[in-house]
């Protein structure tokens, strides 16, 4: 994760002539100045206080420039919110239950509690309901996610625990709707006591499911 406090150097120093050279395609060095800004904004300002123009004046680019790569705000934020992310790997306990409670523990509730990631993320999926734009966002992101998730089930297929013929993708699917549902009531903290529970609830439904010694 950046960490602000070196975040106004690496955007000030940031080459003129390279952002005056930007195009279309995505100049590595200005990307990473601009979601160092947006990451800035956030801190500082709360989602009330983000915006394309408070980006644009943080990292002193020019609006045209974020509005080709980031056609709005909700993907701007997103990239941000990737940017965390990406940092963790999927969870390898030797078990199914074991992984599926570290994903909830470590890459969506845990991920989220009392940190700007669940702030951020909310604000995602709350604009989503009424911006068609934000919402096509959201669903590729999390038809990736999801896609990559499942190799958790993939793995429990190879080790007998599940059948061949269980959908990962589902399974992946209620684990997550189930930290999201409690992400926009704010119940992040009183969720992570049920988590043990709630993955026994969904694997009681998996077809032909061992639990592991």
């Amino acid at each position: 994760m950046t960490h602000i406090a070196g975040m106004e150097t690496s955007i000030e120093d940031t080459d003129e002539g390279a952002r005056r050279s930007i195009g279309a395609r995505r100049n590595p060095a200005s990307q990473e100045a601009i979601l160092d800004a947006a990451e800035a904004v956030l801190r500082e300002s709360g989602i009330g206080g983000f915006s394309i123009e408070a980006v644009a004046r943080r990292a002193r680019a020019g609006k045209p420039t974020i509005y080709r790569w980031w056609p709005n705000r909700t993907a701007l934020m997103l990239d941000v919110y990737k940017r965390f992310k990406n940092a963790r790997g999927f969870p390898d306990t030797g078990s199914l239950r074991g992984d599926l409670v570290a994903l909830l523990e470590s890459h969506l509730l845990g991920f989220w509690k009392d940190s700007l990631c669940g702030v951020v993320y909310r604000a995602i999926i709350a604009e989503a309901q009424s911006d068609p734009d934000a919402a096509a966002v959201l669903f590729a992101y999390q038809a990736e996610r999801k896609k990559a998730t499942a190799v958790i089930v993939e793995r429990a297929k190879a080790r007998g625990e599940v059948a061949e013929d269980v959908n990962g993708e589902l399974i992946v699917d209620m684990i997550v709707s189930f930290a999201w549902h409690q992400l926009l009531i704010g119940r992040v903290d009183e969720a992570m006591k049920v988590i043990d529970g709630v993955v026994d609830g969904v694997l009681m439904g998996c077809a032909g499911y061992k639990a592991r010694p």
